[in-house]
C-alpha cells in the first residue's frame, strides 16, 4: 500500500512553500515574493506522530486564468494533486485577509468531502490571534489554526489534527515476508514486458509507444513462501519532454514508488546507451536509500563475442560510478533469459538492506581500518574515531562519534565505506552514516 497524500494548497503567495519546507525541515521548495513560483507540485515522504504521508506543494489556486495559459495549467495540476490526496491543508493569510479567491478555494474544496484544515499564516505572534483571524470562519466553520510558517508557531497542533484523519489501512504494511520492488526507466524499455514475463501472463498493456503506462501498477507474485510485489511504473522523462499534465501526474507516482519500495530495478534497453535520466533516476533510488539493481533487458537482441559482457559491464560501472554498490543482472523480458535469477537477486538485496552488524564487529574493523590508513589531520588537529555502531537498516546506517567533525574528511568516510563493504558486503544497497562529536 502506498502512503496516503496530504495537499498543501491556497492562493499564489500565501506561504505554502515557506511551509512545506517548515513541515520537511529542508528548503525544498522555491521560496520568493514572485507570484507563481511554485507551478508542478514538489512533494515530500515525512512522519509526523510515527505516521509517514507524501506532503505536497501545489502551485497557486487561480480560478479566473484564462487570459494567462500558464497560471490556468498551474490551477489545473493543483486540482490533480486536490482530486488524489487523502486530506488537504488549505492555507491562507492573515494580512490579505479572506478574498475573493480565498471563497471560491474553499467552495470548491468543500464539494471534494475530503478532509480539510484550514489554517491562517503569518499569525508570527505567540498567544491569542489578531482579531482579524476570526473573520476566516466564514470560510470553514469547523477549527481553524494560526500558524507561523516561519516561525513554526502552531503547525505541531496542525499535524497533530492531520495525522489523527489518516487511517491505519493507509499506511505502509510491513512484512518479513513482502518485498516491494519498483520498476522504473525511461519510457519503452520493457518495464510492462518485464512484468508480466514474471506474472506469466499479459496482465499490462505493452506497446512501442512510450508512456502507453500511465500510472503505477502493482503486482503480487508469490515464489517460496515470499510476496514480491512489483509496481510497474511510468517511464521517467527529461522535464522538458514532460507536457501532458496527465504524464507529469505519472513522473509523480513513479518517484513515489521509489519512495515506497524496498528495491528498485533500473530497467536498461542493451541497445541503447545510459543516458543522463538513468542516472538521474539512479541517483534519487541512492537518495532514498533503496537496494538498486539494474536489469539490461532485450540482451537476446544483442550480437556477442567473448568481451561483450564484460565490455558491456565496464562501461556500466563508469556510468554509475556514483552507486558503486549496484548489483546488475542481463535478462530478456521476452524470452525469459534469468528471470529466474532475477528473484535469487532480488532476496540477495533485500537481505544485504537488512544486515546488521554488532558493535564488537564494527569496531574490530575501525582498528584495523584506522592501523592501515591513519585518520587525517588538519592544521595540525588530528581526527579521533572513538566507536562506531549501527542504528538503524534499510538503508544500513552507522553512527561514528568523533572528536570534531569538521575533520572527518568525505574521503576518509569513502575509506571506511569500502573497508565495510570488503569484509561484510551490502551489496546493492546505499550505506548511510551519521558522524556525531564527542568532544568528553
Amino acid at each position: 500500500m502506498s502512503v496516503p497524500i496530504v495537499a498543501i494548497v491556497g492562493r499564489a503567495n500565501v506561504g505554502k512553500s515557506t511551509l512545506f519546507n517548515k513541515i520537511i525541515g529542508k528548503k525544498l521548495s522555491i521560496v520568493d515574493d514572485f507570484k507563481g513560483v511554485t507551478r508542478d507540485g514538489v512533494f515530500s515522504i515525512t512522519d509526523w506522530n510515527g505516521k509517514n504521508f507524501m506532503l505536497v506543494d501545489t502551485g497557486g489556486f487561480e480560478p479566473k486564468t484564462d487570459e494567462d495559459q500558464i497560471l490556468t495549467k498551474v490551477t489545473t495540476k493543483t486540482k490533480e494533486y486536490i482530486n488524489i490526496a487523502s486530506v488537504i491543508i488549505f492555507v491562507t493569510n492573515i494580512r490579505d485577509g479572506v478574498v475573493s479567491v480565498d471563497i471560491e478555494l474553499a467552495d470548491f474544496l468543500k464539494k471534494t468531502k475530503k478532509p480539510v484544515f484550514l489554517c491562517v499564516n503569518q499569525c508570527d505572534s505567540i498567544g491569542d490571534p489578531p482579531v482579524e483571524f476570526y473573520e476566516f470562519f466564514n470560510l470553514f466553520h469547523e477549527e481553524i489554526f494560526a500558524i507561523s510558517a516561519v516561525h513554526g508557531h502552531g503547525i505541531g497542533d496542525l499535524l497533530d489534527s492531520v495525522v489523527k484523519t489518516i487511517k491505519n489501512d493507509e499506511m505502509l504494511e510491513e512484512s518479513e515476508n513482502r518485498i516491494k520492488i519498483a520498476i522504473v526507466g525511461k519510457p519503452n524499455v520493457g518495464k510492462s514486458s518485464l512484468v508480466n514475463a514474471l506474472l506469466g501472463k499479459e496482465r499490462l498493456i505493452v506497446s512501442d509507444i512510450a508512456g502507453t503506462t500511465r500510472d503505477s501498477i502493482d503486482v503480487t507474485i508469490k515464489k517460496n513462501d515470499i510476496e514480491y510485489v512489483f509496481v510497474d511504473t511510468a517511464g521517467v522523462r527529461k522535464k522538458s519532454k514532460v507536457k501532458e499534465n496527465v504524464e507529469k501526474y505519472s513522473v509523480l507516482r513513479s518517484l513515489m514508488a521509489i519512495e515506497n519500495s524496498d528495491i528498485a530495478i533500473l530497467v536498461l534497453d542493451s541497445e541503447i546507451k545510459a543516458v543522463e535520466q538513468d542516472l538521474k533516476i539512479a541517483g534519487f533510488i541512492k537518495e532514498k536509500g533503496k537496494g538498486m539493481i539494474v536489469a539490461i533487458n532485450k540482451w537476446d537482441l544483442i550480437e556477442k563475442n567473448n568481451d561483450t559482457t564484460k565490455e558491456y559491464v565496464k562501461e556500466l560501472k563508469t556510468n554509475f560510478s556514483f552507486v558503486p554498490y549496484f548489483e546488475h543482472i542481463f535478462i530478456s523480458a521476452k524470452t525469459g533469459q534469468r528471470l529466474t535469477n532475477l528473484y535469487d537477486l532480488i532476496k540477495k538485496v533485500d537481505c544485504e538492506s537488512k544486515k546488521r552488524l554488532t558493535t564488537g564487529m564494527l569496531n574490530d574493523l575501525l582498528s584495523y581500518s584506522i592501523a592501515k590508513t591513519q585518520t587525517p589531520s588538519i592544521k595540525g588537529k588530528k581526527l579521533k574515531i572513538f566507536y562506531m555502531t549501527q542504528v538503524s537498516i534499510k538503508p544500513p546506517t552507522f553512527v561514528i562519534f568523533v572528536n570534531d567533525r569538521e575533520l572527518f574528511h568525505f574521503s576518509y568516510k569513502r575509506y571506511l565505506e569500502n573497508q565495510i563493504r570488503k569484509e561484510h558486503g551490502f551489496k546493492g544497497v546505499p550505506i548511510r552514516f551519521i558522524i556525531r562529536e564527542n568532544k568528553k
